[in-house]
């Protein structure tokens, strides 16, 4: 875990040029004897004194700066200066998106199922002074809230929600860390819930009773199915009651259909037989390709 608290050096490349280049000076004006060894000996102190209170932050850093342990104001970015002695800089704080992990472990839902998940939260610090002075550790204070409100928000869904619904789960998490983090001068942009696991004999459980939904889905519509085409049936039949024409015609095509195909056969009931003449029908077909084969 990396703490907030950003702690430099005074003694930076800067401030190492700025003392090489003072000292140098001073030991030229005594070397010259414009100055004697008395002031000499002051100007190497000066020199130390004005390199230790040149400070460096970052682009995106804001440096704390504490007078006689009060708050003096915020510094940065870019090079600047303090009284040495009297001025400290307390820490130098990072303004950029940063991201933590977090996670609850053995966690129960709403329906008392133990699960694991894992998430990150997208934060920033949107007020250095509230930062500096509210909290004392905001990135531990951060995670730690954020379990919390992990562990709550969990404990208050069942676990088909916890897995169905986990941007809405995610947002109403997020806005409970905001509320949270507000007052420190922190917002918190984005939680993402990165996994949750479940215990294997329970998702295998859940995996069987996915595969029986979808079967008896596909029961469900092939009983639809056959409904269908047994009231399609139903209405042709009574197209061909009063009408022994089509009948007849209809019969020859579901035989001409059959043979068609070399080596075929065709199985008709015997009803079949004396409602449509397929008989003699059926015989006739089979003469007259005994007549080509000749």
């Amino acid at each position: 875990m990396t703490t907030n608290v950003i702690k430099k050096d005074w003694f930076n490349p800067i401030t190492a040029s700025v003392l090489v280049i003072l000292v140098a000076i001073s030991f030229a004006l005594w070397g010259t004897q414009i100055v004697n060894d008395a002031l000499f000996g002051i100007l190497i102190i000066l020199s130390v004194l004005i390199a230790a209170s040149i400070r460096v932050a970052d682009q995106w850093e804001k440096a704390v700066v504490l007078r006689m342990g009060k708050f003096k104001g915020l510094k940065g970015p870019g090079p600047f200066m303090i009284i040495p002695i009297i001025d400290s800089v307390s820490n130098y704080i990072d303004q950029r998106v940063r991201v933590s992990a977090f996670k609850a472990e053995q966690t129960l839902t709403k329906d008392t199922v133990p699960v694991n998940v894992d998430a990150v939260v997208y934060w920033t610090v949107w007020d250095v002074e509230k930062a500096a002075l509210e909290v004392q550790e905001y990135q531990k204070a951060i995670e730690h809230i954020a379990q919390t409100g992990l562990r709550d928000t969990i404990g208050k869904h069942e676990l088909s929600a916890l897995l169905q619904e986990r941007d809405k789960i995610a947002e109403d998490l997020q806005q409970v860390l905001d509320r949270n983090t507000n007052p420190w001068g922190i917002t918190c942009q984005t939680v993402g819930i990165k996994d949750i696991a479940i215990p294997q004999d329970l998702a295998e459980a859940m995996s069987k009773e996915a595969q029986a939904e979808r079967e008896r889905r596909a029961r469900v519509i092939l009983g639809t199915a056959e409904t269908e085409i047994a009231e399609k049936f139903e209405q042709a039949s009574k197209k061909y009651t009063d009408n022994p024409v089509a009948l007849h015609l209809r019969g020859m095509n579901m035989l001409f259909e059959g043979l068609k195909e070399k080596g075929s056969m065709v199985i008709v009931p015997s009803s079949a037989l004396d409602t449509m003449n397929l008989g003699a029908i059926g015989g006739l077909v089979s003469l007259a390709k005994e007549e080509k084969i000749e």
